[in-house]
């Protein structure tokens, strides 16, 4: 496939292209600086793009692969002009996330095999968790599925409160108990009534304390085993949401997590408010977890599925 055949409708890339406005303005300052004067790709260009790469949270580990790919590039066609800097990136950027077997997806879909699909949603307090529960449920329920959501964040009332208002406001059912109440316990409740109503998807959002990994670890391991009572395989997804607005602190919450927990997807917000768009392509390459989804803006069509041939369009054009 080509990397730049069009995918997304019209309106949706333009969602995605004003969601990295940011991001993309600030990395072609930078570039447009490191490249002043120079008519060819040659060492300077390089250690500038290197820093250029890693300020722009791509992350160190992703950046040097990506300097490598470029590196040989410049010894293959002998003459690189900066004019085609843009296009090389893109290109080199392009092949190294081709290489995750992620990234693919065009649209809001579940396997078809699971019924109810179940995905468990972990991620700090404040990274964007509930409001991205939400947003996916909308986009599950505008597909076409029936959803059910659960309230086993039952450390805090107010997340209680914030999926309530989600579920009212995207009109799906909800279960929940009373704050301090067992997660485990509310997502067994959820798994049980997700049954009864034949339900197509089950999200049920978790605690967000991360200051004791081994309690996490215990709690969530705990919620897993309960929901396999109603479930024998759930949860098919463990979704880690990661706030890209904080750069490399998202790669640490993503560090702690998947030492805590087993996750299987990414969930990636915040990223029309902020110039770190690039931490999506190092994430992406470092952790080798599919990142499903993105956040684009605060509007309730503003998730968007992770698609890398578009977010890589997007970013370079």
């Amino acid at each position: 496939m080509s990397f730049f055949k069009r995918l997304f409708s019209s309106e949706k890339k333009e969602t995605l292209d004003k969601g990295l406005e940011k991001s993309k303005t600030s990395f072609f300052d930078k570039l447009s600086k490191a490249v002043a004067g120079k008519s060819k790709v040659d060492d300077d260009v390089l250690d500038n793009l290197e820093d250029i790469l890693i300020t722009s949270d791509v992350g160190v580990n992703t950046t040097l692969k990506i300097i490598d790919r470029i590196e040989k590039r410049v010894a293959e066609d002998k003459y690189l002009g900066t004019d085609e800097l843009n296009k090389i990136l893109r290109e080199e950027i392009s092949g190294l996330l081709s290489e995750t077997k992620s990234g693919e997806a065009i649209e809001f879909e579940v396997p078809k095999d699971k019924k109810p699909y179940v995905i468990m949603v972990v991620g700090v307090n404040g990274v964007g968790k509930t409001t991205t529960i939400g947003k996916l449920a909308y986009q599950f329920k505008k597909a076409g599925h029936k959803v059910v959501l659960g309230a086993a964040d039952t450390f805090r009332a107010a997340a209680i409160d914030q999926l309530q208002i989600w579920a009212d406001r995207v009109q799906v059912p909800i279960v929940k108990q009373q704050m301090g109440s067992d997660p485990a316990s509310v997502a067994f409740d959820t798994l049980e009534s997700a049954v009864a109503q034949n339900a197509d998807v089950v999200i049920i959002d978790t605690a967000g304390r991360l200051h004791n990994k081994v309690g996490l670890m215990n709690e969530l391991t705990k919620v897993k085993r309960v929901m396999q009572k109603v479930i024998g395989d759930a949860p098919h997804d463990v979704m880690l949401v990661l706030d890209g607005s904080t750069g490399q602190n998202a790669f640490e919450q993503a560090k702690q997590f998947t030492a805590a927990t087993e996750v299987s997807s990414l969930a990636v917000t915040k990223l029309d408010g902020t110039a770190k768009g690039g931490v999506v392509i190092g994430i992406s390459d470092q952790f080798q977890i599919p990142v499903k989804y993105i956040g684009v803006g605060e509007g309730i069509e503003d998730l968007q599925v992770f698609n890398k041939y578009e977010f890589v369009d997007s970013f370079f054009k």
